[in-house]
């Protein structure tokens, strides 16, 4: 996966308001400092002031190789409602996946709660547990190819890594999860296939606004193989 260009983050801007920016995520690396994983999108964001005082701020997260609809709050006022949102369950997220195996039926939901594999705050490797947080994921099938599955996935809730925990609970681990897949994972795909699709966001006196992202480069092939084309991005 090509390393990350700060000079390319005014290109990924799919929306921008007076209170709201949604911008393409790329895959590879960590939305805000303290990750772990060195340079981080949080760091380059004086880019995106368009004319405000102080830099945009992060109103969720996305893990470091999940692509896609990244929401960030133009001031205080703004992140403050946003968190709101967040917080409240009242954000429409939408996410693609590609899945290890070919999952039965078309649609279903994956209820399991999850909580930190270890004591140890500094971990955030989670695992569904039956003492965690309730955890609710949603599911329909989009598509197939052999030993795969395209899947749309809808969170209900917003644990860490919820998605790739869920997927993998069922037996069908995302492609690409090295962490959660083993090798099930690691062998139908090199690079995490996650990707937040959509988000749809309540505005004040207004309609919802909904903005999506197209796929990353590194998950056409397989989206490909399972019946996804450029007409329907």
């Amino acid at each position: 996966m090509p390393s990350f260009d700060p000079a390319m983050l005014l290109r990924r801007v799919l929306h921008k308001d007076g209170r709201v920016i949604v911008l393409d995520k790329p895959p590879g690396i960590a939305v805000h400092k303290g990750a772990g994983y060195g340079d981080n999108l949080e760091a380059h964001f004086d880019q995106l002031r368009f004319g405000e005082a102080e830099n945009p701020g992060l109103a969720h997260r996305l893990d470091k190789d999940t692509s896609g609809c990244l929401v960030l709050g133009r001031d205080k006022a703004s992140l403050a409602e946003l968190g709101k949102l967040f917080s409240q369950g009242r954000v429409d997220k939408v996410y693609w996946a590609i899945a290890a195996g070919d999952i039965a039926g078309a649609s279903g939901s994956i209820d399991a709660p999850l909580m930190r594999r270890s004591a140890d705050k500094r971990s955030w490797w989670m695992k569904a547990d039956p003492a965690g947080d309730p955890s609710l994921t949603h599911w329909r099938v989009l598509g197939r190819a052999d030993g795969l599955t395209w899947l749309e996935l809808r969170p209900e809730t917003g644990r860490t890594h919820q998605l790739r925990v869920h997927c993998a609970h069922i037996g069908h681990p995302i492609a690409g999860d090295a962490v959660y897949g083993g090798d099930r994972a690691r062998s139908a795909a090199r690079h995490l296939h996650l990707h937040a699709r959509a988000i749809g966001l309540p505005q004040p006196g207004a309609a919802a606004l909904a903005v999506t992202a197209p796929p990353p480069e590194h998950m056409q092939s397989l989206l490909a193989a399972c019946g996804w084309s450029d007409e329907r991005a």
